[in-house]
């Protein structure tokens, strides 16, 4: 098959899941350098910036999980995961618990037009350790990074 050829792309065995991982992870991690930002600067309109980020990266982890989890039912046919696998598949839930959790407090804040809470930026340092760390393993397990 052609590397240019539809079928290539859009029926590899993990493709989807390799190409949809890197809009949670830039959203995400954008939107926490805007959270930082505004948090140091006292301006709104990056605490918008982050807002909206951050909605798009608890979006895109829906359908970031699915492709995973399908992935894992073609290319091992549903085999027990066990090693860098299992521990990927871990901390990507918990990656995806840890940026939703950071989209609901930005959401619960302007619903109710409060100050955001101080305690959201150590959940986003974490969270954001935790999208490196699933994206070095995720990395590892597709042959870009060194095992």
């Amino acid at each position: 098959m052609s590397a240019f050829d539809p079928r290539t792309v859009l029926l590899a065995r993990h493709a989807q899941h390799i190409v949809l991982i890197h809009f949670p992870i830039a959203a995400f991690i954008t939107a926490v350098g805007f959270d930082y930002a505004a948090q140091w600067t006292k301006q709104p309109m990056l605490a918008a910036a982050a807002y909206f980020n951050l909605l798009v990266a608890a979006a895109f982890t829906v359908p970031v999980i699915a492709t995973g989890l399908v992935a894992w039912q073609w290319a091992l046919e549903g085999q027990a995961l066990k090693g860098i696998l299992l521990t990927h598949l871990v901390l990507g839930v918990s990656s995806a618990v840890f940026i939703g959790v950071s989209c609901w407090i930005h959401w619960r804040q302007r619903a109710r037009a409060g100050a955001l809470p101080a305690y959201r930026l150590p959940v986003e340092a974490a969270g954001v350790l935790l999208v490196a760390l699933t994206a070095h393993l995720g990395g590892v397990l597709t042959g870009v990074s060194g095992s």
